[in-house]
């Protein structure tokens, strides 16, 4: 049992998660008042939706790029085209309500108390407040003199290409 536990990935998608999600999928149909240059049924298969969702799915967990998707899950260019139409169509938006609207089922959301996701920013007109920043460390803002005593300039101010040195 734990070898085929340690065997399914984490990007897998199970047969029970998948029952619950394929309702949501939408459902791309061709539309009549279009003509089209091929017949139905001509071309490439369209692509099932459980492997374009596992796809997704491993974009999402492993952090890859469409490109560097295994060719087990298909064209990465399909696979990300079918993740921007599912977006446009709001997939994501229904799929995580459903689960958020689950969880709350199972395990009740303490909704009296919520965190939000916080970014911090500068301030620049606080400087007088807080005072100096730490990271100067007592550095003086003007420029030390070089060891050489004098500001570097050219030895000569112009010269020809006649000229030598």
């Amino acid at each position: 049992m734990l070898l085929k536990m340690a065997q399914i990935k984490s990007w897998t998608v199970s047969d029970a998660l998948w029952s619950k999600i394929e309702p949501l999928v939408p459902v791309r149909k061709r539309s009549r008042d279009r003509k089209y240059q091929r017949k139905p049924g001509a071309g490439r298969k369209p692509m099932a939706a459980r492997r374009v969702f596992a796809a997704i799915v491993y974009v999402l967990r492993t952090g890859c790029q469409w490109k560097a998707l295994p060719q087990e899950f298909g064209s990465s260019s399909a696979v990300h085209k079918h993740f921007q139409l599912w977006q446009q169509a709001g997939f994501f938006l229904k799929l995580w309500r459903a689960g958020l609207a689950e969880y709350d089922e199972m395990e009740g959301i303490a909704w009296n108390w919520q965190s939000i996701d916080g970014a911090t920013g500068k301030a620049p007109l606080a400087t007088e407040c807080v005072g100096p920043n730490p990271t100067d460390r007592g550095k003086k803002w003007a420029q030390k003199k070089p060891v050489s005593g004098r500001a570097w300039r050219p030895a000569v101010a112009r010269r020809q290409r006649s000229q030598r040195a």
